[in-house]
């Protein structure tokens, strides 16, 4: 059985499966055919962290593949109340066929794929955003762009980061990282990536230099400054970050089709400008649409692993 916690689990090989299973997979739905992969089956959805686009897209995910979500607040489960994680895993384990996970410390998410007896998915959490990651890239591949692509990565040094990083060291891709000095990656995500990037050849490249890092990119992608939890330092971090605003003079130092990519939500006028976002919708929604898709790839990848 395996569970999809981070990227650094998984090959090159097994990633580009999922990927290629969630391609099929959205084909067929375009085409007006789904398959019930997983039939009767259901999905426990654990959120400690809200999301529209995480919810959403699991539940529709499940639904379509032939089986049910069920989204459980901590608020409405006993682990809310105090429940020790591994408690909570070993009795929503026994009743469920998968769980996924939102949550902050990736220490919980892995305390309870440990006492699990189904797959569980890391649908976020402070370290690692990888269900986002694997959307970005089938969108990148739909767009024309793939393994020989340059990505920058301008803003902060977040689960985002850590999880471009993870990316880019197992498929061997040139990743530049721009951050504001003080929100550099974690020492431990850096040692991670280069023991990775040894054995794909990728290249990662960090910097403070935003422009530096978005010359020449096939690639840009941002995200919010302050993110869940962090609203307090909203008013400094705008200063800390001044600067690093993608705007079409930065954006004009990329090569000349580049495009943007964002996770979503997105503050307009702080990590890029309303003019750059709205001339990337078109790849940005595509890249939202894709979470759909990529994590019923991600599920019927681990379905067929446990069998």
């Amino acid at each position: 059985m395996r569970h999809f916690l981070s990227l650094k689990d998984f090959t090159k090989k097994e990633i580009l499966e999922m990927i290629d299973i969630a391609s099929e997979i959205k084909n067929e739905l375009k085409a007006g055919r789904e398959t019930p992969f997983l039939k009767n089956q259901s999905l426990g959805m654990i959120f400690e962290k809200s999301s529209t686009r995480t919810r959403v897209s699991f539940e529709v995910g499940m639904y379509q593949l032939g089986g049910q979500a069920l989204f459980l607040s901590s608020n409405d489960i006993q682990l809310g109340r105090g429940e020790p994680m591994k408690d909570t895993a070993r009795v929503i384990s026994r009743m469920v066929d998968m769980v996924m996970i939102r949550t902050y410390e990736q220490s919980k998410l892995e305390e309870f794929a440990k006492y699990s007896k189904v797959p569980v998915i890391n649908g976020l959490t402070d370290d690692y955003h990888p269900v986002q990651l694997m959307a970005d890239y089938l969108t990148m591949l739909e767009f024309g762009f793939g393994e020989k692509s340059k990505v920058a990565y301008i803003g902060d040094g977040n689960n985002m980061t850590h999880s471009w990083m993870m990316l880019a060291s197992k498929l061997g891709f040139e990743l530049r990282i721009a951050t504001p000095k003080g929100y550099e990656v974690k020492e431990q995500m850096v040692l991670d990536a280069q023991k990775f990037a040894k054995e794909s050849g990728a290249r990662i490249i960090y910097t403070n230099d935003p422009h530096a890092a978005i010359k020449d990119a096939d690639i840009v992608t941002t995200d919010v400054w302050a993110s869940m939890g962090q609203e307090s330092e909203q008013k400094q971090r705008e200063k800390d970050f001044a600067g690093f605003t993608i705007d079409k003079k930065m954006m004009n130092l990329a090569s000349k089709n580049a495009k943007l990519l964002h996770c979503l939500p997105v503050h307009r006028n702080e990590e890029v400008t309303e003019e750059v976002f709205e001339e990337n919708a078109d790849i940005i929604f595509a890249e939202a649409e894709n979470r759909l898709h990529v994590q019923k790839g991600i599920m019927v990848w681990l379905d067929r692993y446990r069998k």
